[in-house]
């Protein structure tokens, strides 16, 4: 979301800013780059801003991801260009329903002929196209193209291509069906966890009061209780500056010749903790300032 989400990065360094301060997509989302091998059969094919991953196999690949609705070219263009030809995207998946990352899979879906899973608390929103939850912003403001869901996934559940897996984990807060993935691949003697972490920043999201979403810090509070007790060696997040997470800097380093450049497996806890300690202060601050009554 244009004046909300573009604070992840920063509300996961501490920092907060108000979402009206925030206005206009940032230049980064629709910047092209050059599509980038992250992992084994793991692909950065998204915008300088945003992230989109491609995970291939030889039967196929998933799409995680799509971006703003303008970059649809974008990804497609750059999913060619690691060699994966549209046609062999067999899925396509989504962390939550927001239209900066969402807003171009419609029109991914139809050129690719993939079909789509979510889990059940974003389905609403995917498919009539506006995000769920009350916010200190216009959501209306925000609509995408509805996508169909064609696969409602629980928690625990898989979607393969091949020898390409993804679970879901069900890590709601940031919406109600934000979904984090998980995959394991080999390099070479290792394996890696490997998480695509969903949003867990604040972001605009009403706390106290939140009458669309009453659950919602009952949600950030299991996710983040969930999470604690996850483990990863590589954390890839839908926004590939966020703090610690820092994609487009462990690519510069990897073409730099670090090639453990994206294993860190103190990342992920860094990242949940920061996220954590942002949510609290948030909750807090709610607290004491409660939205009157109606």
């Amino acid at each position: 979301m244009a004046n909300t989400l573009t604070a992840v990065a920063l509300a996961l360094l501490g920092m907060t800013v108000g979402s009206a301060a925030l206005a206009g997509q940032p230049p980064d989302w629709t910047q092209p780059v050059k599509p980038f091998r992250i992992a084994p059969s793991i692909y950065y094919v998204g915008a300088k801003g945003l992230s989109a991953y491609l995970i291939t196999s030889p039967d196929g690949a998933i799409l995680i991801d799509g971006t703003v609705r303008e970059n649809a070219s974008l990804v497609e263009h750059n999913i060619e260009r690691v060699g994966v030809p549209l046609k062999a995207v067999k899925w396509i998946l989504c962390d939550h329903a927001h239209s900066d990352h969402v807003g171009a899979l419609a029109q991914i879906k139809m050129d690719t002929g993939a079909s789509f899973a979510a889990s059940a608390g974003d389905q609403v929103a995917l498919e009539r196209g506006s995000p769920r939850g009350e916010t200190d912003y216009d959501q209306s403001k925000f609509h995408f193209p509805p996508i169909k869901v064609d696969r409602v996934v629980q928690d625990g559940q898989s979607i393969a291509v091949g020898d390409a897996v993804l679970t879901a984990h069900l890590t709601p807060g940031h919406t109600p069906g934000c979904t984090s993935w998980t995959t394991t691949v080999r390099d070479g003697d290792r394996r890696l966890r490997v998480i695509f972490l969903c949003s867990l920043a604040v972001a605009g999201n009403i706390l106290v009061g939140n009458r669309d979403y009453p659950g919602i810090v009952a949600d950030y509070e299991n996710t983040f209780a969930k999470l604690s007790e996850m483990k990863a060696d590589i954390v890839l997040t839908s926004h590939p500056d966020i703090a610690v997470a820092d994609v487009l800097g462990r690519e510069a380093r990897a073409k730099a010749g670090d090639r453990r450049a994206f294993i860190d497996p103190g990342a992920f806890h860094r990242i949940v903790m920061q996220a954590k300690r942002h949510f609290e202060a948030a909750l807090s601050q709610a607290r004491r300032h409660p939205r009157p009554s109606l």
